[in-house]
């Protein structure tokens, strides 16, 4: 199995992902393995970096969801691995209270598997998902055995997402694909393209400024080689 190994993590956990500043506090339990996190560090470095001109979202990493209709913290809360809830205020939370939030669930939910959870998430978070929280995409992956499935909420029921020619799932919510690359699950853009975290995306810049550096320089010996000085050009 092939797992990047070139990818900038931030030696600190970002702040979705510990418990960000509101009246609940979150209370999931630690990540499985330090895959579980990784993969959640870097999907929320991804879309954030993609979506930094926004302020109308809010994703957030191993955090409690709060559905009481009693507005309590001990009954009705989940805590999904990884979602994004749309048309909100970009802000940090220290949990996310559907009673405080217009009565928002998250449009776009992942879990990532283990050994222990899977069932749980492919029959009783399913459900929940569907017929409490409305979620409209609904994703699931396995950071050890890259299994990987996607559902969108039709007529008020799941139906299995069907992958295009580069084995990638859509998200009608993000407006983004999402595929395995290089043993993680990653965005792509619409028209396929791996959306990058900023330090891929200042190593590429880097390579193509290098890469004009070097044509110039070629360019300027050949003409040199013809008796042509390139600056006078």
């Amino acid at each position: 199995m092939s797992f990047a190994k070139d990818i900038d993590f931030p030696q600190d956990i970002p702040e979705d992902v510990i418990l960000p500043p509101s009246d609940l506090y979150s209370d999931e339990p630690p990540l499985e393995t330090e895959l579980h996190l990784r993969q959640i560090m870097l999907l929320l470095k991804c879309l954030k970096w993609l979506w930094r001109d926004r302020t109308d979202f809010y994703a957030a990493g191993n955090l409690t969801i709060y559905y009481s209709l009693n507005k309590r913290k001990s009954e009705d809360f989940r805590g999904p691995d990884f979602f994004v809830v749309l048309d909100t205020e970009r802000k940090t939370r220290k949990s996310w209270m559907v009673w405080e939030e217009e009565g928002k669930y998250p449009n776009f939910i992942l879990e990532i598997l283990s050994e222990s959870t899977a069932n749980t998430d492919k029959e009783l978070k399913k459900k929940l998902y569907q017929n409490t929280f409305r979620t409209p995409d609904y994703f699931w992956f396995d950071p050890y055995t890259l299994e990987f499935a996607g559902f969108h909420l039709v007529d008020g029921k799941y139906e299995p997402l069907e992958a295009n020619h580069q084995g990638h799932l859509w998200s009608q919510q993000l407006d983004l694909y999402l595929g395995i690359h290089e043993g993680w699950l990653r965005f792509f853009t619409p028209s396929g393209q791996l959306v990058p975290t900023p330090e891929e995306e200042a190593e590429s810049e880097r390579q193509q400024k290098e890469l004009a550096l070097s044509k110039a320089e070629r360019l300027a010996a050949k003409l040199r080689e013809l008796n042509i000085d390139p600056d006078t050009i």
